[in-house]
């Protein structure tokens, strides 16, 4: 079971960050990846992060704004959002899967495993 939490409404700019608790003891045998769905769109990839944390995945859109990281002693993904732009304004999603092919890491279909969102609302 996963849960996120941390989101909110905040002015464009300032950071916020992101927790995905996850339930269980396979925890840190698990791909971690975050997606969000803004309004009237699809939900699209955001970041992802390899089992052991070594590696890291970003959409363009995010690439340098945003960071994720993961603490397994702890069952939690994260993610830290700074200089926000009303354009990231959307549900986030924690999401995690056994995929162990890069191209699979941002698909929703090869997810396993999704955590109810939290929304982020940035106001310009």
């Amino acid at each position: 079971q996963l849960q996120a939490s941390g989101g909110g409404l905040v002015q464009a700019g300032p950071s916020l960050r992101l927790s995905c608790a996850a339930s269980g003891r396979t925890f840190s045998t698990y791909y971690m990846g975050w997606f969000r769905q803004a309004p009237g769109k699809e939900r699209e990839f955001v970041a992802g992060i390899s089992e052991n944390g070594g590696r890291l995945y970003y959409a363009d859109s995010v690439k340098g704004r945003f960071a994720i990281s993961r603490d397994n002693p702890k069952n939690t993904v994260y993610l830290q959002m700074m200089i926000l732009k009303p354009e990231d304004t959307a549900v986030y999603y924690c999401a995690a899967s056994r995929v162990t092919d890069d191209a699979s890491k941002m698909q929703i279909s090869r997810m396993d495993y999704w955590g109810k969102g939290t929304l982020v609302t940035v106001s310009s």
